[in-house]
């Protein structure tokens, strides 16, 4: 890839999209909103705790690239923010939501990644899931690689290239477990109950100030 991002701008880009996909009433996001996105934990691997300059930082970094932008919601005055990953890469939304599932988890395999992104986009088969990342390995550029079946693993997992090449020495030590999809989904529906209260709540406090 011709740009690489540091891992914690490729965590902030994720939270961007799956906002986007999964929650598009809470789009574009603002600075803490995005912090709590990045912060959750559950979802997400590795689990992290940025602060609000930390993520200002990482997002200077994703505005440098062109990969994120400020955005101007009527009725707000909070500073929200909204991304142009499709766009900058040419992108479909079944794309989108592989690359966002492998930028806040980590590596999965095909069937992993279809549990995974139900909420972002709908595949109506593992075949589709396949052939979405033989498109985004295939570019002139790639932006996904295959790990291949490791030790201990049922199916060939794959990763995304962000934040450049994959060390496989890497990957083993970090010890990527995902949760089962059962858990995986009430923990995705706990967390989008979360965003959607700190959203209100932030929607609450402007409204309030409109008197003050």
């Amino acid at each position: 890839m011709e740009k690489v991002l540091s891992a914690e701008a490729t965590r902030v880009l994720g939270v961007l999209i799956e906002k986007e996909l999964s929650t598009p009433d809470y789009y574009p996001m603002t600075l803490n909103s995005l912090v709590n996105g990045c912060n959750q934990k559950s979802n997400r691997h590795p689990v992290v705790e940025y602060g609000e300059f930390d993520v200002r930082d990482y997002l200077d970094e994703l505005q440098r690239y062109r990969l994120v932008g400020h955005a101007s919601v009527a009725g707000s005055r909070s500073e929200k923010f909204r991304h142009a990953t499709a766009q900058h890469f040419g992108l479909e939304v079944p794309d989108l939501a592989l690359l966002a599932s492998l930028m806040l988890r980590g590596p999965q395999t095909v069937g992993e990644l279809r549990t995974h992104t139900t909420r972002m986009a709908a595949f109506d088969s593992i075949e589709e899931v396949s052939s979405r990342l033989d498109g985004l390995m295939a570019r002139e550029e790639p932006l996904v690689m295959s790990l291949g079946r490791m030790p201990g693993q049922k199916g060939e997992r794959f990763a995304h290239l962000l934040c450049g090449e994959v060390a496989m020495d890497d990957v083993m030590a970090s010890g990527s477990v995902q949760q089962p999809a059962a858990r995986s989904s009430i923990a995705e529906e706990l967390e989008e109950i979360r965003s959607r209260l700190s959203s209100l709540e932030e929607a609450f406090e402007q409204f309030k100030k409109q008197f003050e």
